[in-house]
C-alpha cells in the first residue's frame, strides 16, 4: 500500500458516480446539520500514525496505514467535489513535542494536538477513520460510533445506513455512542463520528481493506453521507 497523496486520475471520476447515486437517494427532507451557525468544514482524521500503528493484522498490516490511505482518498474525492477538507495528518510521520519521550506520551500529545486543531476549526464536522480487531476471526463488518456533541448521532446513523447498504448488506451492527475512553470523540466540541471500517482480524474484511477498489468505495460512501448530512437531503 503506497503512502502518497496522488490518487490515480480515474478514481475520483469513478467514485463520483457512486456519490451521485447516493445523493439522489435523499428525499429533500428539512433536517440540517447542527453546525449551521458556521459553514461546515470537513475534518478528516486518519486514526493513529507515527509511533502509534494501531491494530496489527496477522499478516503485519498496520491499521495506521489503511486509515491514512482511506483518508487521502476521501480528501481527493472531497476536493473533486469542491470541498477543501482539514486533515489531522497527511503522512505516516507525526511531529511530536520534544518532551514526549515515550510512546504513551507521544500518543497523548498527538491526541491533544488533534483535538486542539478540531476545536479551533469553526464549523468542523469530524470523520475519524479506524479499523477494528478482535481475538477471534469471526466478527466482521463496519460500525460507526459517535461523540457527545449535538448532531453526532444523526450523522452516525446516516453513515451506518449507507455503509451497510452499499458495502456490507449482511452487517447487523448499528451506530452507537463512542466509548468514554476515546479521548478525541469526548473532547471535540462539534459533530464527530468514528468509523471502524472493518476487522483486521477477519480474513474477508482484511482482504477487502487491502484493495484499492474497496478503500475508494469506503471513501465515496463516507463523503456521500457527509454531503447529505450537511446539505439537508437526509431522510
Amino acid at each position: 500500500m503506497e503512502d502518497k497523496r496522488v490518487i490515480k486520475w480515474w478514481y475520483p471520476l469513478a467514485a463520483a458516480v457512486l456519490l451521485a447515486v447516493l445523493a439522489l437517494a435523499g428525499q429533500g427532507a428539512d433536517r440540517q446539520t447542527e453546525a449551521a451557525a458556521e459553514p461546515p468544514v470537513l475534518v478528516i482524521d486518519a486514526g493513529h500514525g507515527g509511533a502509534d500503528g494501531g491494530a496489527v493484522a496477522a499478516d503485519g498490516t498496520l491499521e495506521s496505514d489503511i486509515n491514512l490511505d482511506i483518508a487521502l482518498r476521501l480528501e481527493a474525492l472531497a476536493q473533486f467535489w469542491g470541498i477543501r477538507p482539514v486533515m489531522t495528518r497527511t503522512g505516516a510521520d507525526i511531529a511530536y513535542p520534544s518532551q514526549a519521550g515515550t510512546i504513551a506520551a507521544k500518543k497523548v500529545a498527538d491526541q491533544h494536538a488533534r483535538v486542539g486543531l478540531i476545536n479551533n476549526t469553526p464549523g468542523a464536522i469530524v470523520l475519524s477513520i479506524h479499523q477494528n480487531i478482535y481475538p477471534a476471526a469471526a466478527p466482521h463488518g463496519i460500525q460507526v460510533f459517535y461523540g457527545g456533541a449535538s448532531g453526532s448521532g444523526e450523522l452516525a446513523e446516516l453513515m451506518q445506513s449507507h455503509l451497510t447498504a452499499q458495502l456490507c448488506p449482511d452487517n447487523r451492527r448499528v451506530a452507537s455512542p463512542a466509548d468514554k475512553g476515546i479521548y478525541l470523540m469526548q473532547k471535540v466540541n462539534c459533530p464527530a463520528v468514528l468509523v471502524e471500517c472493518g476487522f483486521l482480524s477477519n480474513p474477508g474484511d482484511l482482504a477487502n481493506l487491502r484493495t484499492d477498489t474497496y478503500r475508494m468505495k469506503l471513501a465515496a460512501v463516507l463523503l456521500a453521507s457527509y454531503l447529505q448530512y450537511t446539505r439537508g437531503t437526509v431522510t
